[in-house]
């Protein structure tokens, strides 16, 4: 298993125009900005009444905590976009591919997939939890689909990633943003990684960017038999909040039929 030191970069034309995608996890820039705020208060109170020095040690939390809000925003407004336009990319797709967006939201990997397929299709099964995303609902990921032009070849399912309602090697493709971790049993996460190498076909690739377990989906898809597998960090641009938690990315290759690289 290789492991870059730097994930990809530099594309930066990948958030799909004309969608909405919201905010992952909002309640969590929300409160590094409440904090940030209070802390303001806080030290600007402390100059007049303590003096400048605690004053301006509160001060400088309150920059960390507002710091730690607008990289936040940044990933999951911008960076997010960046990091998945590469490693699509890098996929070097065809166009007639039939891929799978394992808890796909409201659809900015899903849509940004699609519109790499010309007469492939994608489809998209999440469980529609608002709390893993601002807005996150199934008729919200129709309407991004609509407003992006790729309607047509986008289809969503309502079902858990741990027991996939599609048949063996049904699929080219399979991707995943930010999901999987959301399964707090490490069985789940397993069960997770197992059904995404099951629907995939011979030949097929996997491409998953979470923001921990990354090196257990990697040694599971070793496990399971799956080659080429790489785990990169995506750099700054996968920051939430900070370089404390960062996002990597997972690749790997399926055999394709008598075991023979495609």
């Amino acid at each position: 298993m290789s492991a870059p030191a730097s994930g990809p970069g530099g594309n930066e034309a990948g958030k799909p125009e004309g969608g909405i995608f919201g905010v992952d996890a909002p309640t969590v820039p929300a409160t590094l900005g409440v904090v940030a705020l209070f802390l303001t208060i806080v030290g600007l109170a402390l100059m007049i009444t303590e003096g400048f020095v605690p004053g301006l040690v509160t001060l400088i939390f309150a920059l960390f905590f507002g710091l730690c809000a607008l990289s936040y925003l940044y990933t999951t407004l911008h960076g997010k976009f960046v990091w998945w336009a590469d490693l699509l990319d890098e996929a070097r797709l065809k166009g007639d591919e039939y891929a799978v967006d394992l808890g796909c939201g409201r659809g900015a990997v899903l849509i940004s997939l699609a519109k790499r397929l010309t007469t492939g299709r994608v489809s998209g099964i999440d469980l529609w939890r608002n709390p893993d995303q601002s807005g996150k609902d199934i008729e919200a990921t129709k309407h991004n689909a609509r407003a992006c032009g790729v309607e047509d070849r986008v289809e969503l399912n309502t079902g858990n990633i741990t027991t996939l309602p599609y048949h063996d090697g049904q699929f080219d493709l399979v991707v995943s943003s930010l999901a999987i971790h959301n399964l707090k049993a490490r069985e789940d996460r397993r069960r997770a990684i197992t059904e995404a190498v099951r629907v995939l076909e011979p030949g097929g690739k996997i491409i998953i960017a979470d923001i921990s377990h990354t090196e257990e989906y990697a040694n599971w898809l070793t496990e399971a038999g799956m080659e080429s597998v790489t785990l990169q960090d995506l750099g700054v641009r996968g920051w939430w909040g900070g370089p404390w938690l960062p996002t990597s990315a997972v690749t790997a290759s399926r055999p394709g039929r008598g075991g023979v690289p495609a």
